[in-house]
């Protein structure tokens, strides 16, 4: 079935692969994305890590295309190709000239169904993965991230790591990875989209010649999981050499269907200042916003920023600050606490609220304007919420009023639904 909605063609084929195209003949290129609806999001303890580690292995190749052989491809054909894994999704994707997209779909079809996972490679990948983690520890404010994600959810999933927990990932076996693979990596729990220079008809038939006559898979297990309402302020404190002190506070918000989700946008905006929010977007300058000018410019702070983000389920609302060197942790919190207290009583000004909206607008511009990145924004958005949701990110981020801003900082921004972290060198 086939159906139009706003600037894309969706359809769906009898195995269940959801597609998603949106033709444009600005430049002879085209992007090709396989988002399957499975992230950290999907992991149980003992098996955390799953998902990441078995993106690593859709790369070791298939029989049609061993280890090696679809890189030079692509190289060979001018394109770029990637794979990334986040909490609510895994997603491959191929950019390249239009005529050679055949390229991208024979191989995401290939993989879906017939990657091989190799005992031998596996274990090269354990190692990999264990190096990848070993130093992201070496980091502190990773670290503190890490525990201070693992202490404001004690149910969701949310709370695992993508990359896993180290314990896991010396004990997963190459059976629970092609386990993984064949109940997620299916057509009934995937996405494919398409954009840029082809035509929509022609470019349905070539998808559905190599992925129609897939299996679509079992029906993947429901996450029933849901955090309890925050009800106490939870802490954590880590110490270590690194003489960089740094700060970490984070509060439980909705998902992005939620109603509040478009002022809360707003919100971190005139807080933290405005950010793409996609894969690729970037933020812009933030000399303007509330948190630069409570906690940079009084020198209480070298740097300081707020993010919210896009998730299929309730997520946290975050400030993060790199102290000064004279700095303690308590001046900080205290002076985020007093920014907080100024919206909840008087909400944002009506040069704020327009500045923010404007300059989240611009980003979101940005971060779309590629044929690369409209696919990206397509397939997520599906995967977080809908192309409804999509279709009409401008009109209800536009809507948000003062009052939408002061009342979600009111309610999600208190002391009994906070995470803070403090990492304290020695």
């Amino acid at each position: 079935m086939t159906s139009k909605r706003s600037t894309a063609t969706v359809a769906t084929l009898d195995n269940g692969l959801e597609i998603i195209l949106k033709p444009g003949h600005a430049a002879p290129v085209a992007s090709f994305w396989i988002f399957y609806r499975v992230g950290s999001r999907n992991e149980t303890p003992g098996l955390t890590g799953l998902s990441h580690w078995v993106e690593h292995m859709l790369f070791k190749g298939t029989a049609r295309y061993p280890h090696g052989d679809f890189d030079r491809a692509v190289s060979r054909a001018g394109g770029m190709f990637n794979g990334m894994t986040w909490q609510d999704w895994t997603v491959y994707f191929e950019t390249l000239p239009a005529d050679r997209i055949a390229l991208a779909i024979d191989v995401e079809s290939d993989r879906m169904a017939n990657a091989i996972f190799d005992p031998e490679e596996t274990e090269l990948e354990r190692t990999v993965i264990l190096s990848e983690r070993e130093g992201s520890e070496n980091n502190y404010f990773y670290r503190l991230q890490e525990d201070v994600q693992a202490t404001a959810y004690t149910a969701h999933p949310y709370r695992h790591p993508v990359i896993g927990w180290k314990v896991d990932l010396h004990e997963i076996t190459r059976e629970d990875l092609y386990n993984h693979y064949r109940t997620y990596y299916t057509p009934s729990n995937a996405i494919a989209v398409a954009t840029g220079d082809f035509d929509a008809a022609a470019m349905l038939d070539a998808i559905t010649k190599q992925f129609g006559g897939l299996v679509s898979g079992p029906k993947p297990p429901v996450v029933r999981a849901r955090e309890p309402e925050q009800q106490v302020e939870r802490r954590v404190q880590l110490r270590g050499e690194d003489p960089t002190a740094t700060y970490l506070q984070v509060f439980h918000t909705p998902a992005a269907k939620h109603p509040d989700f478009f002022p809360l946008v707003v919100l971190d905006s005139v807080l933290g200042g405005a950010k793409g929010m996609g894969l690729f977007g970037g933020s812009a300058n933030n000399r303007s916003n509330r948190l630069y000018r409570t906690l940079v410019e009084s020198q209480l702070a070298v740097d300081a920023s707020s993010s919210y983000g896009p998730s299929v389920d309730p997520t946290l609302f975050s400030f993060s600050v790199t102290l000064a060197p004279a700095t303690a942790h308590e001046a900080v919190e205290e002076a985020i606490w007093e920014m907080i207290g100024e919206v909840q009583r008087n909400g944002v000004t009506a040069a704020e609220l327009a500045r923010a909206i404007q300059q989240t607008k611009a980003q979101f511009a940005y971060s779309s304007e590629s044929v690369t990145n409209q696919a990206y924004w397509l397939g997520f958005s599906e995967v977080v919420a809908d192309l409804d949701w999509l279709d009409n990110w401008m009109a209800r981020l536009a809507a948000v009023t003062s009052a939408d801003v002061q009342r979600v900082a009111h309610h999600y921004l208190q002391p009994d639904r906070q995470t803070v972290g403090w990492y304290i060198p020695l």
